[in-house]
């Protein structure tokens, strides 16, 4: 079954239960309010709870607003039923606003995730870079791309072959891309192909070694840190291609 994350699950509720008892506390002033303000104090629900959960939340809870705005807000009140041309406007205006900031909002949401993956995937070359700059031994550098290829393919095993290559097992490319035989896989669809894929580490245009990777069932790392593996495994072609191994290790 699918799990949805916490935030989501809440901000799911949220999207049900907010429009309606924002739009019951607004009744006692639905004489002093004008129509245009009650709906813009629904439009900030909207925003909140989009900001919070995601986009499916922001546009349930911008249909759910237009749903309570006519029925609390608008004359037949208690009827999802309206007579004046300006509440049909103000209702319509409410629901194509609801929907659009609730996509924005949801999107900064996950440009701000963006960001935080990006200066994640940003440590992890720098820190790789000034190990292979401070040490002598390459192994060591292989050992600490190991392990930050398995938390970031989200891996169950990981380990270095060096010398040549033997079989032909399904392959990461340098475009992120991973092919098995001769054809592509659609790994955002179908994670990780179920066996080794090997990672080829490769150093100023010369073969050092591989990385193979033993993937977790169910996977579906992105390509972002995909190409942030591939580019792990550059760093540790030069690195062995500048100090040479020093004692192999898996």
């Amino acid at each position: 079954m699918t799990r949805y994350p916490l935030r989501d699950r809440i901000a799911g509720t949220a999207a049900l239960a907010a429009p309606p008892l924002v739009a019951l506390l607004l009744v006692p002033f639905r004489g002093s309010l004008s129509s245009t303000n009650m709906a813009l104090i629904l439009v900030v629900v909207v925003v909140a709870v989009a900001a919070a959960g995601n986009r499916v939340a922001g546009a349930l809870t911008a249909l759910s607003a237009a749903a309570w705005f006519d029925f609390f807000l608008t004359r037949p009140y208690q009827s999802f039923t309206i007579t004046r041309a300006d509440d049909v406007e103000t209702t319509v205006l409410l629901l194509a606003v609801g929907v659009a900031v609730s996509q924005l909002a949801a999107r900064a949401r996950r440009l701000e995730v963006l960001v935080v993956t990006d200066a994640e995937h940003l440590a992890r070359i720098h820190d790789t870079a000034e190990l292979a700059q401070s040490t002598t031994a390459a192994d060591a550098v292989v050992d600490h791309v190991k392990q930050q290829l398995t938390e970031l393919l989200q891996l169950r095993g990981c380990r270095f072959e060096y010398g040549s290559l033997l079989g032909r097992p399904p392959r990461l490319e340098q475009d992120g891309s991973v092919t098995v035989g001769r054809r592509q896989w659609d790994i955002d669809q179908r994670g990780w192909p179920q066996e080794e894929i090997e990672l080829r580490a490769i150093g100023n245009g010369r073969y050092q070694g591989r990385f193979m990777l033993t993937p977790s069932p169910g996977a579906h790392p992105s390509l972002q840190a995909r190409l942030v593996a591939v580019t792990l495994a550059d760093q540790t072609g030069t690195a062995l291609d500048t100090a040479g191994p020093g004692t192999s290790q898996e």
